[in-house]
């Protein structure tokens, strides 16, 4: 694909990163723990205000936590802004790119876009969303949800972390007043469109041998809560007969998960949480409840897989003296990008590959309300959410200046220049 040639600037995206390598490594699981509210979250945001300070953006932080870093060279008032951004939090144990890749390459394109002395007719801005993983609180995108009124605030203040602190009392903690969370359509009034780069998540540019692709859509996907009740008891004095365990109907449920996520084409199924009540080694638990996360480019068979696995769920509760209880957490339909959008992009980024996505992202959660675009970079592991994802120093680079011909495109820029080539003693990162 033909990108801008490099022209010097203040960072790269790889020494933006190396900067913040050492917030929030996990020494247990390997990788990053980096969740909202954490001393490491709170410090990867301190790293962006500083970062956004150097550049002169406008920065200030959203009743919903979002920070918006502005770049208003002429316009009057900020309407139809272009806005790009990612997140920082991380799963337990993820990698180094998901979410701060994109943050920083955003900060990357700011100093190329001013390096061709571009002034925006539009206003730009980049958006930090909090809690993008969903990794403490259990909704997924939850800083973007509040954003555009597609999470009630009441239940926002109620969710518990793993600790039973309410989301209300940890952002009390960490200065924000919960009492105003909620849909924010004065700050939605202002933007026009939304690009979101982000690392990709699986093999299809490692399998094209491209280094950039623009997203086309996003896997229908949700996370549901199902809750085993049996008797809790004494591990040594209960007869194997007259035990009514919920850890064995939850093995046998998790089982019976993956089988029926296997019968629909194209679905997956994944239990990645399970937490026995009250978990004592020697204890029979009283209750068990696992986190299943359901994914499907067709939302009729989300909810037909879903069913199947509630159904089964009571089924095999009943066979153990057990019941059973299924909730949802959150529920985010496919996404199809915007066609003229994408088509822009397209045009921006000649030779660039179009992918879907499995993975949500808060571009997702934005399309129903402005024009969202993805760009993808290269994992050359194809691995993610886990310590082996990784991006190339190259790659990174290539992201950033495909992010600012996009943002200069969308913004009345001058055209992309001619293709760059790999700078002299450029290396992997990891």
């Amino acid at each position: 694909m033909t990108t801008s040639a490099i022209k010097p600037t203040t960072d790269s995206v790889s020494g933006l990163l190396q900067d913040i390598a050492i917030i929030g490594r996990d020494k247990t699981r390997g990788g990053y723990s980096r969740p909202v509210f954490s001393t490491a979250e709170t410090d990867l945001r301190d790293w962006f205000l500083e970062q956004a300070g150097r550049r002169g953006l406008d920065v200030r932080t959203d009743r919903n936590g979002i920070i918006w870093a502005w770049w208003d060279t002429s316009a009057r008032t900020r309407r139809d802004a272009v806005v790009t951004g990612s997140h920082l939090d991380s799963v337990p144990g993820g990698g180094e790119y998901d979410g701060p890749l994109g943050v920083a390459s955003a900060l990357v394109a700011v100093d190329i876009l001013k390096a061709r002395g571009l002034r925006p007719r539009r206003p730009l801005a980049i958006a930090v969303f909090p809690e993008e993983e969903g990794s403490r609180f259990g909704v997924a995108c939850l800083g973007s949800r509040l954003l555009t009124g597609e999470l009630d605030p009441d239940k926002a203040r109620r969710l518990q972390d793993q600790d039973g602190n309410t989301f209300a009392d940890v952002a009390v903690a960490n200065g924000q007043d919960p009492r105003f969370i909620g849909a924010d359509y004065k700050t939605l009034q202002q933007l026009g469109v939304f690009v979101e780069l982000h690392v990709e998540q699986g093999r299809g540019l490692v399998d094209l041998n491209q280094p950039v692709a623009i997203g086309s859509s996003i896997l229908g996907h949700g996370r549901w809560k199902l809750s085993i009740s049996g008797q809790g008891n004494h591990a040594g004095t209960t007869l194997m007969a007259d035990r009514k365990d919920p850890m064995i109907a939850a093995a046998k449920i998790m089982v019976s998960i993956r089988d029926t996520a296997r019968k629909y084409r194209d679905a997956r199924a994944t239990v990645g949480r399970l937490q026995p009540v009250p978990g004592g080694t020697n204890v029979i638990a009283s209750r068990v409840d696992l986190w299943i996360d359901v994914r499907h480019p067709d939302d009729s068979v989300t909810a037909a897989l879903i069913e199947a696995i509630r159904l089964n769920a009571q089924v095999t509760a009943s066979e153990e003296g057990c019941r059973s209880s299924l909730t949802m957490e959150s529920l985010s339909p496919t996404v199809h990008f915007d066609g003229g959008l994408r088509d822009r992009l397209k045009e921006l980024l000649p030779g660039a590959p179009v992918l879907d996505t499995g993975a949500g992202h808060d571009a997702g959660v934005l399309s129903s309300h402005i024009p969202t675009a993805m760009l993808f970079v290269r994992n050359p592991t194809g691995i993610s959410h886990s310590p082996d994802e990784l991006v190339e120093d190259w790659d990174a680079e290539a992201g950033a200046m495909a992010l600012a011909d996009s943002l200069a495109g969308l913004l009345g820029g001058p055209p992309a220049g001619p293709p760059a080539g790999p700078p002299a003693g450029s290396r992997s990162s990891g």
